[in-house]
């Protein structure tokens, strides 16, 4: 059930360093109880964002609020944070660093709750140096619940994993929000952000752009289903208005709202249908038609 008080609230955030504007003037309300999604390209401003909510540095200007209260030390006790590069100590065995962890704080999960929920059974007693990089993601996502958070975060958290390393761990973080728990994930995977969260919020320029349930979001920022067609087999739809050349491959797109009259109209252009391709949009299409195309270092 998610609370009518949000969890985080900021309010007006401005962050700059000398002459650049991180994050400027931004409002966010993050409800209780989802996963809110953090998305924008290089340089938008998510991670001087997050580092603010967290705590870890101090904006320029305007205030984070926590249940709807100014933080005060024991907002650092009711978080967990799964940072995308975490040293562990290689001399220590993941049992180990559970236990050392653990010794931290003055309320904890059991270690063998956390074992089971994050599947660290087999390599309880390997040193950190030996595991893979889905265990390790394991471990670190147990890390970051070992204190009891209210709010998690989560930032990339399956960026370098292999295709079934990170369907796993999407696997915990839906058990992790079947538990109540408020999640704040960034990350560049669209299709995780579209199978994880509840609300994600695109941002920009230092900027929110966009902001809401992902299904929303398609919605509103696309013009329904995609055909594509290859360019030497779509004839004359590429001089269509709602055709649009693609960057890549020779194909042409044609975005339309009405699957049925679309395709009778291609029927009776004479068009060959024999290789055409038909896509629901996504998350990833409204992330590039509101933040473009082009590559960002």
């Amino acid at each position: 059930m998610i609370d009518s008080v949000p969890i985080i609230e900021a309010n007006n955030i401005t962050k700059r360093y000398g002459a650049l504007t991180a994050v400027e003037n931004l409002d966010l309300k993050v409800p209780s109880g989802v996963c809110f999604g953090l998305l924008g390209p290089n340089g938008a401003g998510k991670t001087t964002l997050v580092e603010i909510i967290e705590g870890i540095i101090a904006p320029t200007s305007g205030r984070i609020l926590y249940q709807g209260k100014p933080r005060t030390a024991s907002f650092f006790e009711r978080i967990g944070i799964m940072f995308q590069q975490t040293a562990l100590l290689s001399f220590m065995s993941v049992y180990e660093t559970l236990r050392t962890f653990q010794s931290l704080y003055p309320q904890y999960v059991d270690i063998e709750e956390l074992i089971q929920m994050c599947s660290l059974e087999e390599i309880r007693k390997q040193l950190n140096d030996k595991i893979s990089g889905g265990q390790r993601q394991r471990l670190l996502l147990a890390l970051a619940l070992i204190n009891q958070p209210a709010l998690l975060f989560l930032d990339e958290p399956s960026t370098g994993l292999d295709p079934q390393a990170r369907r796993n761990l999407w696997d915990l973080v839906e058990g992790v929000k079947q538990q109540g728990k408020t999640i704040i994930l960034t990350t560049h995977y669209m299709e995780e952000a579209q199978q994880l969260c509840d609300v994600v919020a695109i941002m920009d320029h230092g900027r929110i752009i966009a902001e809401g349930p992902p299904e929303e979001l398609i919605k509103q920022h696309t013009q329904g289903i995609n055909i594509i067609l290859p360019a030497d087999a779509a004839g004359s739809v590429s001089e269509w208005p709602m055709a649009e050349a693609a960057a890549v491959n020779n194909r042409i797109i044609i975005q339309v709202k009405d699957m049925n009259a679309t395709i009778q109209k291609l029927l009776a252009a004479g068009i060959d249908l024999s290789r055409m391709d038909v896509q629901s949009p996504t998350l990833e299409t409204v992330f590039l038609n509101l933040t473009g195309r082009q590559l960002r270092d």
